[in-house]
């Protein structure tokens, strides 16, 4: 066992050592009376803390021997996790020193490896919120990965949620996940849109029971239907805030679109109403001025407005703008047809097709010439 008798003895075997005269001072001037000196410097030197947040660590942890914070460390340098990892881990769950390496934090390491984790993700996940090592492996982890898993089918896409939204595991899925899940199922969404809300947006199916049920109700008045997959998408615009919703019809109304078509809008793809006023400004500006498609065409291909106006709306109009200007498509094409392909098809489609007659066009997508100076020529 290490004893921690100074501030000097701890400080003697660095792994993260203090540089200069300055930094001592500053450990000097952060340790007050209320603060263990020792901690501190542990802190400091062993987990890369600043002399600020050592202090502030050490108001909830107390070390009086090295040798059980020794072993966590190792355990997770072992397990890949970086200087910067253990800094943050430490930094937001300063107890995680406190505990039994090898019987509590081990099996939860070893659990989440064993399902498909690389470390590497593994311990950007777990410094980000060290709350997955401070629940139960058995009573909270397992039942809820089980739970996930029975839901999403694959350890893959559990394991997606894990990394991006690791918040769910902890919270009590039996609660309002399930009545949750149940009431969708009565209604006859099918599994698969069961699983993409899960993937996509967990956190509306953990809302209270009374108030997810007002989101469903809300969603089925504007006429969607739980069998459809836009009702997940649906299902997401309703659960946030009303004002955003509210905002963004006024949008749409200012660019002067009717009820009607923003109704249409809405039920073709409800997430046309999660966008910016400016951004849905700006892309109805193009295509209605720039382009001369109507509301009503753009109404029933709301997907566009979800889609980069600079990265792929322009840059594909253009081409297409100049393709009708040559005589070499129909203007009457559907806005959908535009934009919806993927770059490949879209490239064999307006590009490739016409490249004999057209060499610039390529260029024009690209950006790199004006189709004005297309037209000219």
């Amino acid at each position: 066992m290490t004893p921690f008798n100074s501030l000097t003895k701890i400080a003697a075997v660095p792994r993260f050592a203090v540089q200069n005269l300055s930094c001592r001072r500053s450990i000097a001037n952060t340790i007050s009376a209320d603060h263990d000196a020792p901690t501190v410097a542990y802190l400091i030197n062993s987990c890369g803390l600043s002399p600020e947040s050592a202090a502030e660590a050490s108001q909830k942890l107390k070390l009086r021997s090295s040798d059980r914070a020794d072993s966590v460390l190792e355990l997770l340098r072992t397990h890949e996790f970086s200087a910067a990892d253990i800094s943050k881990l430490v930094r937001r769950h300063p107890l995680i020193l406190a505990a039994d390496a090898e019987k509590t934090l081990l099996p939860k390491l070893e659990f989440f490896t064993s399902k498909g984790i690389s470390r590497l993700d593994l311990a950007r996940t777990v410094s980000y919120d060290p709350s997955l090592l401070k629940i139960s492996l058995k009573n909270q982890i397992i039942p809820s990965y089980n739970f996930l898993k029975a839901l999403l089918i694959s350890d893959e896409r559990v394991i997606s949620i894990l990394k991006h939204k690791a918040w769910i595991f902890l919270d009590n899925l039996s609660k309002n996940v399930m009545p949750n899940i149940g009431l969708l199922r009565d209604l006859g969404m099918p599994e698969s849109s069961i699983a993409l809300l899960l993937a996509q947006y967990p956190n509306i199916l953990m809302k209270k029971h009374e108030l997810f049920s007002e989101i469903v109700n809300e969603v089925e008045e504007f006429g969607f239907e739980p069998e459809k997959s836009n009702f997940v998408a649906a299902m997401r615009v309703m659960s946030g805030k009303k004002s955003i919703l509210k905002r963004n019809q006024e949008a749409y109304r200012k660019c002067g679109w009717s009820e009607d078509e923003i109704l249409s809008a809405f039920r073709s793809n409800p997430l046309c109403m999660t966008k910016s006023e400016k951004k849905i400004t700006e892309t109805i500006d193009f295509l209605v001025n720039k382009m001369g498609w109507s509301s009503a065409a753009i109404a029933k291909c709301a997907t566009v407005m979800c889609l980069s106006l600079e990265r792929r709306i322009v840059p594909r109009c253009l081409v297409f703008k100049l393709l009708v200007a040559k005589g070499l498509e129909k203007e009457n094409l559907r806005l959908s047809s535009v934009v919806y392909p993927v770059e490949k098809q879209f490239l064999e489609r307006f590009v490739s097709r016409h490249e004999v007659q057209l060499p610039q066009l390529l260029l024009v997508y690209q950006g790199k010439v004006d189709v004005q100076d297309v037209l000219i020529n």
